[in-house]
């Protein structure tokens, strides 16, 4: 729900009733992950997706159904020799999917409406629904903040609500969306709840150093991406919003003194862009100690060899060295600065992602390598 949040926003704002579908769980090769959403207004406009086109006009039916009722749905579409060619994804997957009426006077509305509005103004938030349990808990919602601080829960359950609260911070500060089994007094005893809570965190940081023409192309695509991107030059000349428009930040100072104050975490992406030593070893020697998530380094094969030398000579170790992606990118064969940036982007999402950035076309690896994925059995309506 949160990956739509800000044309939601827009609709709670504008006091619309809606029914939003919710991925909750996959298994196979299923096009979308849990948080993935399709809504739809009480006039039948529809945002969002959650299945890439195999299943949205069957979920779009639950929705208006929703609407009508009032009532909150766990429905699974799925492959079967029997169902190929009618409702499922014939791609072999299995998603669960969890459809939740958003109307007036409905208690999950404003706790929804909060989440909503935090996450399109990129705050940190994380909303838990009950996916699976007593009927009298389904159709409520509980919000956590950072801070520890929360709106809505489930209806006079106090302990669950403690539970589902520190369960869901977790996870916010992991910045991660997925399903919790809970005991139904917020307990690890008696029956089992399974709870959903998506997470919505910032955009994850690309930093990009060195403002050259391929820099101009790889923030284009970083965007694409849903990164925040910033680009840092000593140079004031070529640092500017002139050049680089769709940065979200434009910075003029050394590298690495840069790199020294600013914020990164386990997310962070680091594209070293200047392939000058002056500028690369004093920075590489400080990225390549950060937790950080990628760090590439641009340069021809010679480059690379004299600025590793170089790293190890300020007493960079090989274990540290081993963390750089240099020359940077995936083998494309890439010339224009666009193929380029293609190619350094295409690295980042293997790296991120866990994929071997070979060919597919005979390959036997799996399509998606998603860590936290599982199957589930057949659920069914909670209502």
């Amino acid at each position: 729900m949160l990956d739509i949040a800000e044309e939601l926003n827009r609709w709670v704002e504008q006091g619309r009733d809606f029914a939003v579908a919710t991925v909750v769980a996959v298994g196979g090769s299923a096009p979308r992950q849990p948080g993935a959403a399709l809504a739809v207004d009480a006039e039948g406009t529809a945002i969002g997706s959650v299945s890439g086109g195999c299943v949205e006009g069957a979920v779009y039916e639950l929705c208006e159904q929703a609407l009508r009722d009032g009532e909150t749905v766990l429905e699974r579409f799925g492959y079967s020799d029997d169902d190929a060619f009618a409702v499922g994804l014939t791609c072999g997957g299995v998603i669960d999917i969890l459809v939740t009426p958003v109307r007036a006077g409905d208690p999950v509305r404003p706790v929804v409406a909060s989440a909503l509005t935090a996450a399109a103004s990129g705050e940190a938030a994380a909303v838990a629904r009950i996916v699976s349990g007593p009927r009298e808990l389904t159709g409520r919602a509980l919000l956590v903040r950072p801070d520890g601080s929360r709106d809505g829960g489930f209806g006079g359950h106090p302990e669950l609500d403690r539970t589902v609260a520190a369960e869901a911070g977790a996870l916010l500060d992991a910045g991660r969306t997925g399903t919790l089994e809970i005991g139904e007094q917020g307990s690890r005893c008696g029956a089992p709840l399974t709870v959903l809570v998506e997470s919505s965190v910032p955009a994850p940081r690309l930093i990009v150093f060195g403002a050259i023409d391929f820099a101009s192309a790889l923030v284009r695509v970083g965007k694409f991406l849903g990164y925040h991107v910033t680009v840092c030059d000593a140079r004031p000349v070529f640092a500017t919003r002139a050049r680089f428009p769709e940065a979200d930040e434009i910075v003029v100072e050394w590298p690495h003194r840069y790199l020294e104050r600013t914020d990164v975490d386990a997310r962070t992406v680091l594209c070293v862009l200047t392939h000058d030593a002056k500028f690369d070893v004093p920075l590489l020697e400080l990225a390549l100690r950060l937790p950080v998530a990628y760090v590439g380094a641009m340069g021809s094969r010679r480059t690379h060899l004299d600025r590793n030398a170089r790293l190890r000579e300020v007493g960079v170790t090989e274990l540290e060295l081993s963390r750089l992606h240099s020359p940077i990118g995936l083998d494309l064969g890439a010339r224009t600065p666009e193929e380029t940036a293609l190619s350094i982007a295409s690295e980042i999402v293997a790296a991120r992602r866990g994929g071997s950035g070979v060919s597919l076309t005979g390959a036997h690896t799996p399509i998606h390598h998603e860590p936290g994925s599982r199957a589930v059995g057949r659920i069914g309506s909670v209502a």
